[in-house]
Formats: C-alpha cells, structure tokens, sequence
C-alpha cells in the first residue's frame, strides 16, 4: 500500500540493481530491487548514497519514476553530468547485479494531489518529468480521478526523456511536449521554451482551479510558476520541486522545494 510511505525515522538499506540503460544520450534509467521497500507515493524520492574504498561517502537524490506496486520495485533516470560526483558512476560503472545504498522515501508535499474532482496539470522542464512518470502511472491506475495534462520541454526529441510513457499515457491524460533546440520533419508540436504563449494554449485554464505541479531547474520552476500567476492562478494552487544545475540530478532533488 503506497501510503505505507508516511512513516517515520529513515534507514539505508540496499537495493540490487537489476539493470542499466539508456534513456536519453545524456541519462540513464536504473531499476532496481528493494527487499524492504516500504512503498512510496508518486512524487516522493530516495537518496542515493556512494562509499569509496577509503570511506568518503558522496549522497544524492532522485525522483522516483515508478508508481508503487508491492513488487519492491524502483526504476530512477539519472542525467549524467560531468562533473558530478554521483551520477557519472551511476549511468556509466553500475551494472546489474550490483547493490546500492538507498533510503526513503523522502518528501511529502511534492505528492499526486488526492482526487477531489480538480484536474492536475504537471509541468516539466528537461530531467524534472521524471516524478511524473510515477505520477502518470498512479493516476491512470485509478479510473475514476479527473483529468491529468502534462506540459513538458526537453532540448530535442531524442533527449526528452519518460519518452516511452509519454507516448502512451493513461486514458484521459493529455500531454504535451514542447522541443526547444529543434525539431526533427514531421514534428506537430510546440516548439519553443514554455512561456506564457505555450501556458495558455496548452494547459487547464485558471478558471478550473486545476492543481498545478512545476518540476526542473530552478530558473525554469521560477519562470513558470511567476507566469502562472500572471494568467490567473493561485499561488496556493501550485506546488514546485527545483534542482541546481551544478548538482547531480534525476529529476529534482527533493531537497529546495518551495
């Protein structure tokens, strides 16, 4: 039961890691194998934690791209970056059957909202579609919640990552994606950073008072959630999870929400 993850004091365990691949040219998901998971809610995150022969631990976060389905079961995409202390051992030495510390799940506030009948609208810039992905999956695991829209932008098409869920998302889910370094023949959708043009055009209106979810870098979760408000929603109404561009990240952080 997925609520089972409000509990209290955390503990590392390890978690096998199943298998390796490439998500994107720059990330790689992970799924992994967790014997006393103790479940999670789609949004919530675990940290990762690295210990060197010498003893020098290096400890990160990252969204959790799974829903929870009592398999123990976790699948994490880390974005490579190079000068990152975790995520370069992470997409490029980590084979499977190898095992890795974890502990969680952590955060409660950037959660799939309950369904009270209000639409959700999930905005994603770049890495931070990946909590989503879990959120996708959890609400199209219940067929009665109100309608989910997504709006994400990623670089190109081959660096958008969730890509293969993103193509087929639950019944009743609308998503959109914008690509903001070009478009390959073909493309129907948006092209272009996600301003206030792209908001209007493509996300549930503020006169529905839809719960509104913001993930990605800091400046993008800034500019989105200011324009937000400009057209008219409430402050109150959205929510926002934000990762610097300097540290290991897999789709936010979990530790600067606002």
């Amino acid at each position: 039961m997925a609520r089972a993850a409000l509990r209290g004091r955390l503990t590392w365990q390890a978690a096998q890691v199943l298998g390796v691949e490439r998500e994107t040219p720059r990330a790689s998901r992970l799924r992994l194998e967790a014997a006393d998971w103790p479940g999670h809610l789609a949004g919530q995150h675990l940290d990762v934690r690295l210990t060197a022969p010498d003893g020098y631990t290096a400890q990160r976060s990252y969204s959790i791209a799974t829903a929870w389905d009592d398999e123990r079961r976790l699948e994490l995409v880390v974005e490579r970056l190079e000068d990152g202390e975790v995520s370069p051992y992470l997409t490029d030495e980590l084979r499977a059957g190898d095992l890795l510390e974890v502990r969680g799940p952590v955060g409660r506030y950037f959660v799939l909202p309950p369904d009270d009948g209000r639409p959700v609208q999930l905005l994603a810039g770049g890495s931070g579609v990946v909590p989503f992905l879990a959120m996708l999956a959890e609400s199209g695991a219940d067929a009665r919640r109100g309608p989910v829209r997504v709006l994400c932008s990623a670089r190109t098409l081959d660096d958008l990552v969730g890509r293969a869920e993103l193509d087929r998302p639950p019944a009743g889910t609308g998503v959109t994606v914008t690509l903001t370094r070009g478009a390959p023949p073909g493309w129907e959708g948006p092209t272009g950073r996600i301003d206030a043009a792209l908001l209007a055009a493509h996300t549930v209106p503020a006169t529905d008072r839809p719960h509104v979810l913001v993930c990605g870098p800091t400046s993008f979760v800034e500019h989105v959630a200011a324009t937000l408000v400009t057209l008219g929603h409430d402050a109150s109404d959205i929510r926002t999870e934000r990762f610097g561009a300097t540290a290991d990240s897999g789709g936010g952080d979990g530790t600067d929400v606002a």
